[in-house]
């Protein structure tokens, strides 16, 4: 066992970032020689999550760096080797791990760009390549994927309901799933809107501002709250905010005030109070009341105590006079949704004699859980502002016709026909070509500033919390009716 067991976990090999089946599923298909067979797997969601209107898209930087570096060490390799069956033999033969041992990502994948919106059944990711690889990417694409795109659409719910001029700043490290998880959630946060994180790792590796306050500790230890707001402002008098409520909330205010006229006459001015507890819109409309009346008009009010987009609107609704909001657990957690349920399909396969493709369907006794065959590329269709009208899903192998019909993969009743003048930009775009970066990623920034023009370029009505309505999205009828076809060719009419 490693003894090391947390400072070792992110070894330059992270190969087995992955679920056991895919190794076991990939050392058949080796057996069978069908590794090299070329095949087309989708990354997708089937609901967008918090019961809202849309998601937007991350993860596809870590899952890029992840790819880049994909290899087997000879750690791995010894580990794999050391697996044993249920009669205690290897599970894995030596021949195999030698394959690994040589195993070279060249496969095609193409992404929507970190920061896009996107809508359930579109795929994110599109991965064409060899069998065994393309199989093997599954859980770490999902893993990096998934909570990535789950916590980047929870921020930018968030900035929705705070509005485009407030401070949103995360503050969720230390309720976060862990070291890992608190990490991904800043960075996440961060492409959603917000503005600064408490997290210094993130603020160092993905060069997110930094920000943060003190703790109740340090007026604590303190015993008073003038002598605690005085050393904090001697430390830093120019970047402090005093939190008020260790005691009296609006006493505290009153002391902050007090010390905040000693920092004027030396030069300095008071950056903001922060409230942590009670009742945060009758308190903020207080504190700033007299903050105003002592002419510290400038001062901002920070908020935190578990807050999210429901509570942050109804603050809004009462008048609470907050600019700042500090953000923690129920951002980097996701609440209430646990995880975005994204899924990763085999859509295609070359046959056998390389005559063509056979595309492939996965059916369930649920409806929404049945597949999309294809080479899948996603067409966003724009009216005449620019704005997303419709989204489109075509099998890529197939020609599109003249006229064009976009079908609820869930209900034929809702169809819609696309005028041949429409404007329109394909989603998926390029990221490896022969297991060889073709794409200049963005920014973190740029990623975040895509992100906040894609939010607001839907109508409201699809970004409204409670109800949301629902964005077209629809397969090209030709794809629509190959789809119903293999549905009933693989689930043929039973006798009574």
């Amino acid at each position: 066992m490693n003894s090391a067991p947390l400072s070792g976990l992110y070894a330059p090999s992270l190969a087995l970032v992955t679920d056991l089946y895919q190794l076991t599923m990939a050392y058949g298909y080796w057996q069978q020689g069908m590794q090299d067979r070329e095949a087309v797997f989708h990354l997708y969601f089937r609901k967008a999550p918090f019961q809202g209107g849309y998601a937007v898209a991350a993860g596809l930087a870590l899952a890029v760096d992840w790819l880049e570096n994909l290899h087997f060490s000879e750690d791995d390799l010894a580990y794999l080797g050391s697996l044993r069956g249920s009669k205690g033999t290897a599970l894995f033969p030596a021949d195999f791990l030698e394959y690994l041992r040589g195993l070279k990502f060249t496969c095609d994948m193409d992404a929507v760009p970190e920061g896009t919106v996107v809508f359930g059944n579109e795929p994110l990711i599109r991965v064409r390549g060899p069998l065994l690889q393309a199989q093997l990417l599954e859980t770490a694409l999902l893993t990096l994927v998934n909570f990535q795109t789950l916590v980047t659409t929870k921020a930018a719910r968030i900035r929705e309901a705070t509005g485009p001029t407030d401070q949103i700043l995360e503050f969720g490290l230390r309720r976060a799933q862990g070291f890992d998880g608190g990490l991904g959630a800043s960075r996440a946060a961060y492409l959603g809107g917000g503005d600064a994180t408490s997290n210094v790792l993130a603020g160092q590796r993905y060069g997110i501002p930094v920000r943060g306050t003190h703790a109740h500790s340090w007026v604590m230890s303190f015993g008073d709250e003038i002598k605690a707001f005085s050393a904090y402002a001697q430390a830093f008098p120019d970047d402090s905010v005093f939190l008020v409520d260790t005691y009296d909330t609006l006493e505290g205010v009153r002391q902050a005030i007090h010390v905040a006229r000693e920092m004027r006459a030396n030069g300095h001015e008071l950056a903001g109070i922060r409230l942590d507890s009670g009742d945060l819109a009758y308190l903020s409309r207080e504190a700033r009341a007299v903050l105003d009346e002592a002419g510290f008009t400038n001062t901002r009010i920070v908020a935190s105590n578990d807050l999210e987009e429901n509570l942050i609107t109804s603050l809004k609704q009462q008048g609470a006079r907050i600019d700042t909001w500090g953000v923690g657990t129920q951002l980097v957690t996701a609440y209430n949704q646990a995880a975005l349920g994204g899924v990763y399909k085999l859509a295609a396969l070359r046959k056998a004699d390389d005559s063509g493709w056979d595309f492939t369907i996965k059916l369930s006794e649920q409806v929404a859980k049945t597949s999309i065959p294809g080479i899948l590329q996603v067409r966003r269709y724009l009216n005449e502002y620019g704005k997303p009208r419709a989204d489109m899903l075509y099998n890529t192998a197939e020609p599109l016709p003249d006229t064009i019909t976009l079908v609820d993969p869930l209900d034929i009743t809702r169809r819609l026909a696309i005028k041949p003048e429409t404007t329109f930009r394909e989603l998926l775009e390029p990221v490896f070509r022969q297991g060889r970066r073709v794409l200049d990623l963005p920014t973190l920034a740029e990623s975040r500033a895509h992100a906040q023009r894609e939010v607001q370029s839907l109508d409201p009505s699809i970004r409204r919390f409670l109800n949301p309505h629902s964005y077209p999205v629809g397969l090209e009828k030709s794809l629509y009716d190959y789809r119903t076809q293999l549905i009933l060719d693989k689930r043929p009419v039973r006798g009574a």
